[in-house]
């Protein structure tokens, strides 16, 4: 599926519970850099999971469902690589080159796992223990 038919299935709730994997939210995250500002990109992703997740019924648990410390760093990950590498054709091309973001295990760079695990960094966002995150982008990639 091209990126517009994943975003837009992923806004109206269509794109399968199965499909809705690690690079699936990172292509959303990606698709929104280069449409929004950081902060438009990052609350349109922050309320477009949460309704995917309730249209899906991905229950909120202390274990899964919204994490929001893990939807900022990702979006931050994606936006620092959108500005030192640029965008590609689509959003599979981009991801195919930035194979760093395609290993869950990345935010473990900047955060412990007790923390990033704890249930204060799933309900809101704290600030990493090992490492800074790089810092957000403030305009669309291409604007």
């Amino acid at each position: 599926m091209n990126d517009e038919e994943h975003l837009r299935r992923f806004e109206d709730h269509s794109l399968p519970k199965e499909q809705w994997n690690h690079r699936a939210h990172l292509k959303v995250a990606y698709m929104y850099l280069n449409r929004f500002s950081q902060p438009e990109a990052l609350e349109r992703l922050r309320v477009g999971i949460q309704a995917y997740n309730t249209a899906q019924g991905i229950r909120d648990t202390p274990t899964g469902g919204y994490h929001e410390t893990m939807t900022q760093v990702w979006l931050q990950l994606v936006s620092t690589a959108l500005r030192q590498f640029g965008p590609a054709a689509t959003a599979d091309a981009f991801f195919d080159a930035q194979t760093q973001l395609c290993d869950k295990r990345t935010p473990l760079l900047f955060y412990s796992r007790d923390l990033l695990m704890s249930p204060e960094a799933k309900r809101s966002f704290v600030a990493p223990d090992l490492a800074p995150l790089p810092q957000p982008l403030d305009k669309p990639v291409d604007g």
